[in-house]
């Protein structure tokens, strides 16, 4: 014998339920150093810098150096 419900749950009930269930938009900053919209307290995928530190190198800055 498997696991029924006992009563048929309504719509209301059912969107109760699921009210929660939705996507949220990312909270987007500005990067301080580049001046590109980034997710905050996330390296800036753009320059890489993050917190004042450069931690990703950026293949199109390295070919400018080059």
């Amino acid at each position: 014998m498997g696991a029924l419900p006992k009563q048929r749950i309504s719509r209301a009930h059912q969107g109760n339920r699921r009210r929660h269930h939705f996507l949220v938009k990312p909270s987007l900053v500005e990067c301080p150093y580049c001046h590109q919209m980034k997710r905050n307290h996330y390296v800036c995928a753009h320059c890489g810098m993050y917190r004042g530190r450069q931690v990703i190198e950026i293949e199109e800055r390295r070919r400018a150096e080059a």
